[in-house]
């Protein structure tokens, strides 16, 4: 596992959406890795290292978490209202990727703690810039403190 990857955890249910994010990034970014899971139990179990989730070499904590809000188990609300409770995890970036433009749900969102929310794009070429747009502004421009 690279050292200096900028992880990031693709919270996603729709695995046409997984597949499409995995070839987008794989064309816009380099030392990037992706781990991806497929429900909110996944990413709460993954983000605490709980059972397969454990090695943290082959399951790194993420820089960034990409999190859709429609799930099966545990929404994306749900989901972000957990990492926020967690001392551990306060300053991980949690970045809202999902379908809703609705304005309830984006209040929610930065009200339970989102750094950001982005409404998904529709096409290959625009989803390649907007990764591109994430990895550079989170990855490389933006400034966090330690832990």
């Amino acid at each position: 596992m690279t050292t200096n990857a900028f992880t990031i955890l693709h919270v996603e249910d729709d695995p046409n959406d997984v597949l499409l994010f995995q070839r987008a990034l794989t064309k816009s970014a380099s030392h990037t890795i992706l781990q991806a899971v497929t429900d909110g139990d996944q990413a709460v179990r993954y983000l605490a290292g709980l059972d397969q989730f454990q090695d943290r070499e082959k399951f790194p904590l993420p820089h960034l978490v990409l999190l859709d809000l429609k799930m099966p188990r545990k929404s994306g609300m749900e989901v972000l209202a957990w990492i926020r409770s967690q001392p551990q995890l306060k300053k991980l970036i949690v970045v809202i990727f999902t379908s809703s433009k609705h304005d309830e749900d984006v209040t929610r969102a930065y009200d339970l703690g989102a750094n950001s929310y982005l409404v998904k794009p529709v096409g290959f070429e625009a989803l390649q810039e907007m990764i591109k747009s994430i990895i550079h502004y989170w990855g490389h421009l933006n400034q966090i403190s330690g832990p």
